[in-house]
């Protein structure tokens, strides 16, 4: 595991040093069929990791936002990655993005990074370890009630049109702050105990993939938003844990 960890780093740092030098300089910015934006910035660093994973890895498969999936049919390690998670913020030049880099064991995530190149701020879970910040180990908050939690979700937009816009308010209501800090940012404040609770209600495995071991590493919790354990669903709920149930009973219909 520590020559994963390593080398899970050694992308992290490289992918970070070619998307900084695109960080605030003017780019064109597509739409994907989904109607998501991408630059060339998010193709670049997908490249440059799957060539990485590739020369190191050959008997693995890799599965990227930008290109899809490659390498070894039925492989049992699988590399998820989404080169930039907030591309929107990205162009922006707002500094709250970041790279997820995953490793799946038999379809199971083992290890997962999130990497806050603007920030110079670098996450790492892997099974049966402690989660660590720049290599130091990080815990989740021990907040133990509602009204004292941070909330954190992406967009407010998509929690109404997706139809917890009920849910949404039963939570609101009973926590101390809600803010937008979103993307994998928000998951990140979690693991790192700087906030509570982080609401995704549109996930793709790309997104995350890297989350569930850099949480419940650092002793939080990652379902998605009906309880599911797995974490791997189209919706994702990060909480220290103290506080998961509690959240899913107020996610839930009256």
């Amino acid at each position: 595991m520590q020559e994963l960890v390593d080398f899970t780093e050694h992308l992290a740092r490289r992918s970070g040093e070619l998307i900084l030098r695109h960080f605030g300089e003017p780019l064109a910015v597509e739409r994907k069929a989904d109607g998501t934006p991408v630059t060339v910035a998010d193709r670049e660093a997908e490249r440059l990791l799957r060539a990485e994973i590739e020369a190191r890895y050959p008997d693995h498969a890799v599965l990227g936002e930008e290109g899809g999936q490659s390498g070894a049919e039925g492989a049992a390690f699988q590399w998820v990655l989404d080169p930039i998670d907030g591309t929107k913020a990205f162009v922006r030049g707002v500094p709250l993005f970041g790279t997820l880099i995953a490793l799946l064991e038999e379809g199971r995530p083992v290890l997962g990074a999130i990497h806050l190149p603007a920030l110079g701020q670098l996450l790492i879970g892997a099974r049966d370890r402690p989660t660590t910040l720049n290599g130091q180990p990080v815990r989740v908050s021990d907040v133990g009630e509602l009204g004292r939690a941070t909330l954190l979700l992406t967009s407010p937009a998509s929690i109404f049109e997706l139809g917890h816009g009920a849910a949404y308010h039963r939570l609101r209501k009973r926590v101390e702050l809600v803010r937008g800090w979103g993307d994998c940012y928000g998951h990140f404040l979690v693991a790192s105990g700087r906030a509570e609770i982080m609401l995704d209600p549109v996930m793709n495995l790309w997104d995350v993939a890297a989350l569930k071991p850099c949480i419940e590493g650092a002793g939080g919790r990652l379902t998605d938003l009906a309880g599911e354990g797995s974490g791997l669903g189209e919706s994702a709920l990060s909480t220290n844990g103290h506080l998961h149930e509690e959240v899913l009973s107020l996610l839930r219909p009256a």
